[in-house]
């Protein structure tokens, strides 16, 4: 899908705030609430736009604990992994990675002994390696447009 300046208007001002109203999201963009609908509407036909959702502070919510593991998994294991991970509430986010892990695992819990017992739960999947965050610097940001850079 082609995406002009008024398609990434549309979504860096979704990405912001994704509970605008759609008179609200015309009117930043300089567009009639038709034309938003239905470019929104496209949007979201083509992939681009995948859902809408809320952020909920994981600390709030009881989960003082954020962490990153990689695991190294092989072949055979792979899959019941994944199934492992899918019903675990305590994963947030799980890639696909090259180098000498198979995944790289993000998830929350309440503390460091909820964490060990995390681990023990895909450990006979392979070798883990684990980083306790401590601080993000750099929180999730919207989605820019890619710009070339002439190389």
């Amino acid at each position: 899908m082609e995406l002009d300046r008024k398609n990434w208007a549309i979504l860096e001002a979704l990405q912001q705030d994704a509970r605008l109203t759609l008179t609200e999201l015309a009117r930043r963009v300089a567009l009639s609430v038709p034309a938003v609908t239905e470019r929104v509407k496209r949007l979201e036909e083509a992939g681009v736009i995948t859902g809408y959702h809320a952020d909920v502070a994981p600390q709030q919510v009881g989960y003082g604990l954020s962490a990153l593991i990689g695991i190294n998994c092989a072949q055979p294991y792979k899959n019941r992994l994944l199934d492992t991970l899918r019903a675990a509430p305590e994963v947030l986010e799980c890639c696909h990675v090259t180098g000498s892990d198979s995944y790289i695992i993000k998830v929350v819990t309440r503390d460091t002994r909820h964490l060990e017992a995390f681990i023990g739960r895909i450990n006979h999947f392979g070798e883990t390696r684990t980083s306790i965050v401590l601080s993000v610097p750099i929180p999730p940001r919207a989605i820019q447009p890619c710009v070339p850079d002439g190389t």
